[in-house]
């Protein structure tokens, strides 16, 4: 007898072509499959052992040795695991999810872990090896087992019940003890966990069922929101309530990505220390994977608000020196001075200004620094009667038309917007978001109003530049060269201008 005829009929023997059959069903099927991939190593090595069994069977029959009966049990034990292996792929990775049914991986690997033991002692007893009765005639052996497998059986009990009562799923944060991250996979052995410093932790189920687990982001029928605690120390020249109000109004007006709209952020005073008040902004995050880099923009936020009202954040009194003398307290104020006043010159809206009346100007302007992404102004806001001049830093205008915002252009160094609402009292025309930190200095109508009573004549220049502008704008949202016969229309808008300018600032008729 030939070794490949006594090959075919081992394989006849231990039914090994309904085994690669399903195998390759299984395969086949969960390569179109939108469920995960199985795991095909255990299955590739049961198979592998039934293939080297089937070969050392066959040699043994061609050679007419008496062994070949043995060989042929572990050749079919092999082949019996493999293809309960095969049916759990048809069954969970295949049949399962065009069902949209979708059980925990802990489940498959118990459920094959059964049946594999449960094929292979039914192979064994019916080849005459009674291996139930071996094991319940031996005390000695049935202790070991015992306590060799207790952490076992105390891991996959565990893992079963973590998916049964859906206390933990893939995909929750979680904490326990020290380690925090998201649960990856749940094994019948332990529970991965991905930190934020890309390490797996594996923590055993039975460590985890005597552990206290914190599951963040779980409140029942409500969003996957966690709440997130700023703090900031701001001295007591500023009172509380101012304090609270402006970085409340700055984080909940800023429509910032991962930070939930509905609850609003909230702002309270937690704690009053030596020389400061200690205030926490609650905030609630809608990307538990990005707690640090919003905690990072939201801080941001916080401080460029408090810059723009004129506070600071607090120093510990232990640390402040009294190293300041007059004559260098007036260097620095005239250095700011000669900042702002520069900036002043730049504009030609205030080029018809005396260097007295910029100067007057200059020691008002108030310092307004905004950070990336942060909007300066809003198209459409009413009562904002101020004129923003960029120092450094970019930011873009846009206009919003039929439900989508058209880019009108690029503000660099010594430009300047605003000037509607600071000379009309007009509503923003277009919405200026800064495209990197942002320094400015605000003008207030108040501050100006001095200004143009001592001169009501700067009404028809000023009014002579705003047209100019305002043109500009129009050109923009409707796509034409502004040059193109403007000059009819701006003498209409100006004079215009001149009425609206001299009834917002009271200066009566011309």
């Amino acid at each position: 007898m030939g070794f490949l005829y006594a090959l075919w009929q081992e394989a006849l023997i231990a039914h090994t072509f309904w085994l690669l059959t399903a195998l390759v069903i299984a395969l086949v099927a969960s390569r179109f499959s939108a469920s995960s991939r199985p795991r095909l190593r255990p299955l590739g090595f049961f198979l592998s052992m039934h293939v080297l069994s089937l070969l050392g069977a066959a040699g043994l029959a061609v050679t007419g040795s008496s062994l070949v009966n043995e060989i042929r049990i572990p050749a079919a034990v092999f082949g019996g695991v493999a293809f309960v292996g095969a049916a759990a792929v048809l069954l969970f990775h295949v049949i399962l999810p065009r069902l949209r049914l979708h059980a925990p991986r802990i489940v498959e690997d118990v459920l094959v872990a059964i049946f594999s033991v449960v094929t292979a002692v039914s192979i064994t007893s019916r080849a005459g090896i009674n291996l139930s009765g071996l094991i319940a005639t031996s005390a000695v052996l049935t202790a070991i087992l015992g306590f060799s497998l207790q952490d076992v059986i105390g891991n996959i009990a565990g893992g079963l019940a973590l998916q049964l009562d859906n206390s933990i799923e893939v995909g929750d944060r979680i904490k326990v003890n020290d380690v925090s991250g998201r649960v990856a996979e749940i094994r019948w052995r332990y529970t991965a966990i991905e930190t934020g410093n890309w390490e797996t932790v594996l923590i055993p189920n039975n460590v985890l069922m005597k552990s206290q687990v914190t599951v963040f982001g779980r409140r029942q029928g409500k969003p996957q929101y966690l709440r997130r605690v700023i703090h900031f120390n701001v001295d007591f020249r500023y009172q509380p309530s101012d304090v609270i109000d402006v970085v409340r109004d700055a984080v909940k007006n800023a429509k910032m990505e991962r930070v939930a709209v509905d609850p609003p952020p909230s702002c309270v005073l937690v704690d009053l220390g030596e020389s400061y008040g200690r205030y926490a902004l609650r905030y609630w995050l809608t990307d538990l994977d990005a707690d640090a880099s919003t905690d990072s923009d939201v801080r941001t936020r916080i401080f460029f608000a408090l810059e723009r009202a004129g506070m600071h954040l607090a120093i510990p009194a232990a640390s402040i020196l009294m190293t300041e003398e007059t004559s260098r307290a007036a260097e620095k104020n005239a250095k700011r001075l000669s900042r702002r006043k520069h900036l002043l010159e730049m504009v030609p809206l205030f080029q018809a200004l005396s260097d007295a009346e910029r100067t007057e100007l200059a020691e008002q302007l108030n310092y307004a620094p905004f950070t990336r992404g942060e909007i300066i102004a809003h198209q459409g806001d009413e009562g904002h009667h101020c004129l923003y001049l960029v120092e450094d830093g970019t930011a873009s205008v846009r206009v919003s038309e039929g439900g989508r915002e058209l880019p009108v252009k690029k503000l660099g160094p010594g430009s300047f917007f605003g000037e509607m609402s600071l000379l009309t009292g007009a509503p923003r025309r277009a919405t200026v978001a800064a495209e990197t930190d942002v320094e400015c200095f605000r003008l207030e109508k108040a501050t100006f109003q001095r200004v143009i009573e001592n001169r009501p004549e700067l009404a028809r220049e000023l009014a002579a530049v705003l047209a100019q502008r305002t043109e500009e704008l129009k050109a923009a949202r409707q796509g034409f060269d502004a040059a193109n016969d403007a000059a009819p229309s701006v003498g209409r808008v100006e004079l215009d201008l001149v009425a609206r300018i001299r009834n917002f600032f009271e200066l009566g008729a011309p």
